[in-house]
């Protein structure tokens, strides 16, 4: 017997596959928010004179780099609990997604960061800056300039990593058209809607991570 396409049930649910939409972009920006500022921090420590320090964000990256984003969201899910901290999905998947990202973030970074010459920054030190901006104009800025495509891919990589969460029954798309298959039985139509959904996510924050770079690091036109 032939399948029958029917995209009703799709045009029904639409409202609530949007609202997964807004739960996917908001898990991903929290989670870009997190990478970043775990990535710098990282890179801090990274550099750190301490062995101890930069042997630990070598095993950090090491075992996230290495292990399924899946086993991490549940390692998060069911470990911190047994440590007296209960999370609901969301916060959690926003941390698993940060640690994730995070990791990579660190190596991205840190390749910018090794390609500042060091004449650069004695120069910024002969200028009179204190080495809190030396780190922040004279390094970090240039090197997340450097960086900034590279680190957009992973970044477009992590939103579509947000589907995992649905794993966790964390608020997002893919866990939204999850619950309408097991209410229409149309899974076809309700993933093929949602695989044009996460494409327009993707283009979405390609094109906001872009006016970011623009408006941050695109030097003026005189």
């Amino acid at each position: 017997m032939a399948y029958q396409f029917d995209f009703e049930p799709v045009f029904q649910q639409f409202p609530e596959l949007l609202a997964g939409c807004a739960g996917t972009m908001g898990l991903a920006l929290a989670g870009m928010a997190l990478a970043t500022v775990i990535g710098i921090l990282g890179v801090i420590l990274r550099s750190s004179h301490n062995r101890v320090l930069r042997n630990l964000v070598i095993a950090f990256v090491e075992i996230i780099r290495n292990t399924p984003f899946l086993v991490q969201i549940y390692f998060i899910f069911f470990a911190l609990p047994l440590a007296g901290v209960r999370l609901n999905p969301t916060p959690t998947a926003i941390i698993a997604l940060g640690v994730n990202g995070g990791a990579y973030a660190i190596e991205i970074i840190r390749g910018g960061v090794q390609s500042i010459q060091k004449g650069q920054i004695e120069a910024g030190f002969a200028l009179g800056l204190s080495k809190l901006n030396v780190f922040r104009l004279v390094v970090l800025k240039p090197a997340m300039r450097a960086v900034f495509p590279s680190l957009s891919s992973q970044f477009i990589l992590l939103t579509l990593t947000t589907s995992i969460a649905s794993a966790i029954s964390a608020y997002e798309l893919t866990s939204v058209a999850q619950r309408i298959v097991s209410d229409t039985f149309r899974s076809f139509e309700v993933f093929f809607t949602v695989t044009g959904m996460y494409l327009v996510i993707s283009t979405i924050m390609l094109l906001g991570l872009r006016a970011v770079f623009n408006q941050l690091f695109q030097y003026p036109v005189k």
